[in-house]
């Protein structure tokens, strides 16, 4: 009887567990934001193995003070479009743009992109399924990109996207909902750039995420996530932070004839006065070096996991693809982040 008894708990802790386990659907795409797509090897392999999947940023839409018009910025360049490749559109909207357009020239605004990725993708003979828009709106500018999506949306007749912010999904009554088929979750770039060098990292640290993902749950767009694969370098003076660079990483730091490592791993002092990489650095100006690594986006992934309400399907995608650094992120490990969701 205890042996059947045994059996029986046995037999429901199994199905309990089964229950609770979130299905762990989820495909890995990578963005790719450079003005020219040209692949190297490494980066065309990693494509192959992951599913091939990836967001091109085709153009930016800035607004010109001068002329007093929104134009098209850093159009893409296709050098070669490899075969197979499952490309989204994505097309960086600024928000002062929605901020000097006028209400009734926002459907005209939405009539040019549209056709300027249609051409792009014409050109190339590029099959997309869907677009996403990238916009960090504002209150004033609400009603006016929410009239954008809809207008494309009724010109485009593909699936459309839109990325929210963290802020964006906490004061969602405030900022107000796109309306678009999913969204994606940026889940990074959450803390406050600071001098201060006993900050935490800034691209991702669990405090600063945790002030806002308790409001996923109530989110009411399916969303996809994008985490960050970059690093980059505050340049800090005289206590102030000047630049941000994503060009200078460990290695430029590991310079011991012009860098001093101080108050941990990651700040570097300057000891000379000198140029790197077009950067005027001054004797005892501060690189505090912020990172990402496998590491950094298990803990991302462990801690969003448990706030994400449960979905039949969600796509990782990785920012971004143009500089990812091969001896942190392959193939193995970011399948293997990806499957956690």
């Amino acid at each position: 009887m205890l042996k059947h008894f045994r059996w029986f708990i046995t037999v429901i802790a199994l199905f309990s567990t089964a229950s609770c386990r979130k299905p762990g659907n989820a495909s890995t795409a990578f963005y790719y934001w450079k003005t020219s797509f040209n692949l190297n090897n490494q980066q065309a392999e990693l494509l192959k193995q992951t599913g091939n999947n990836v967001y091109i940023r085709f153009f930016d839409v800035s607004w010109n003070e001068k002329e007093r018009r929104s134009y098209p910025n850093a159009v893409v360049q296709f050098n070669q479009v490899p075969a197979g490749l499952n490309i989204t559109p994505v097309i960086y909207i600024t928000n002062k743009t929605f901020e000097n357009t006028a209400d009734t020239a926002v459907a005209t605004l939405a009539a040019h992109c549209n056709k300027l990725i249609n051409d792009l993708a014409a050109e190339k003979k590029i099959n997309y399924t869907k677009v996403q828009v990238d916009c960090d709106w504002s209150l004033s500018t609400r009603f006016k990109y929410f009239g954008f999506l809809e207008a494309f949306k009724k010109l485009n007749q593909k699936q459309l996207e839109a990325t929210i912010r963290l802020h964006q999904v906490k004061f969602k009554d405030r900022t107000g909902v796109p309306p678009v088929d999913r969204g994606v979750l940026m889940f990074y770039n959450m803390g406050k750039l600071n001098a201060d060098l006993r900050q935490p990292n800034s691209i991702y640290n669990e405090d600063d995420a945790g002030k806002y993902i308790d409001y996923l749950s109530l989110y009411p767009l399916k969303l996809d996530i994008a985490l960050p694969l970059f690093s980059w370098a505050i340049h800090i003076r005289s206590g102030r932070v000047i630049q941000v660079y994503g060009k200078i990483g460990k290695q430029e730091l590991a310079n011991h004839a012009q860098f001093e490592q101080i108050e941990g791993r990651a700040n570097y002092r300057a000891v000379t006065s000198f140029f790197m990489e077009g950067i005027y650095v001054k004797q005892n100006d501060i690189f505090k070096l912020e990172e990402t690594d496998s590491n950094i986006l298990n803990a991302a992934a462990k801690q969003l996991v448990q706030h994400l309400p449960k979905q039949q399907h969600t796509t990782i995608i990785y920012y971004e693809l143009a500089n990812i650094d091969p001896s942190k992120f392959n193939q193995e490990t970011l399948t293997q982040i990806s499957a956690r969701f």
